[in-house]
């Protein structure tokens, strides 16, 4: 008879076991963070790639960074003249709560081409994954206030982009004739053929100030794919639809990016995190 009586407690104690299992499972894992404090370098370039280095203890997460089965993350110049458009730093800095802080610091001094410094995340194998970024970043202001330019600082490709069947999620910061900026955030096929485009000239740019900005994706070649930009908790864009082609995986992430009409440019990146769903 104690045995009927205890088989239901049990059962019940097992299923509770289970779902707590199943609940801690689910929830967002953070991936990678760094403030680049510590021990964090900035090696001299190498055949066009520049890598980051070492351990942040204070986050204990280390460059370079690797995520979704990614091999490979550095820093790219393209068409830098022979390192001369285009310079990064790690600098000690006022940071985004007033205190000393590391961040990496990008400049582009004039264009030669497609001059641009991307830190790039390459040979991405789980290109079918949800994944959440957040970053710092302040800018200069006066590249975000000149008429009708632009600037971008972070964007993603699938395989197939370069070939006319992927896809491209990308952030913009735009200037109309007068020269106030204002926030664009697209997905498209080619830089001049848009699957979607979501202008915000209601939310300000920040002008030589850090801001906090926020990217999620939920990968999907079907409805219920979703593109989300924040800015200081503050929605740019939020779209929903396929965030692929063809079912194109994910090939790289530019996780930052320094590319646009507006010269010089500089920027200031802090505080990354990178998780696989939005964090709570």
């Amino acid at each position: 008879m104690k045995i009927l009586y205890l088989f239901p407690i049990v059962l019940i104690l097992a299923l509770n076991i289970s779902c707590k299992k199943q609940e801690t499972a689910s929830e967002p894992q953070l991936l990678f963070s760094s403030g680049f404090e510590n021990d964090v370098t900035l090696l001299n370039p190498i055949d066009g790639y520049q890598f980051i280095q070492g351990t942040d203890n204070e986050t204990g997460f280390s460059w370079p960074i690797s995520i979704l089965g990614s091999s490979e993350s550095a820093l790219h110049f393209v068409d830098d003249d022979s390192y001369q458009a285009l310079e990064n730093e790690i600098q000690t800095v006022t940071g985004h709560d007033g205190n000393p802080t590391k961040a990496l610091y990008n400049v582009q001094y004039y264009d030669v081409g497609v001059t641009q410094c991307p830190y790039e995340i390459l040979n991405i194998t789980e290109g079918e994954s949800d994944l959440y970024i957040k970053y710092w970043i302040k800018m200069d202001v006066a590249s975000i206030t000149q008429p009708d330019q632009w600037r971008t600082f972070f964007e993603w490709k699938t395989k197939g982009y370069a070939s006319g069947d992927g896809f491209r999620l990308i952030a913009y910061i735009y200037t109309d004739a007068t020269g106030n900026p204002y926030w664009h955030w697209q997905g498209d096929a080619n830089p001049m053929s848009p699957e979607w485009e979501i202008d915000n000239h209601t939310i300000p740019v920040p002008l030589g100030e850090w801001f906090l900005t926020e990217f999620y994706w939920h990968w999907s070649e079907g409805d219920d794919g979703r593109a989300l930009w924040k800015v200081n908790g503050q929605v740019i864009g939020d779209h929903y639809g396929p965030t692929t082609r063809n079912s194109k995986p994910i090939d790289f992430i530019m996780l930052t990016q320094i590319y646009g009409d507006a010269n010089p440019k500089y920027q200031w990146i802090d505080d990354i995190e990178i998780w696989d769903s939005i964090p709570d």
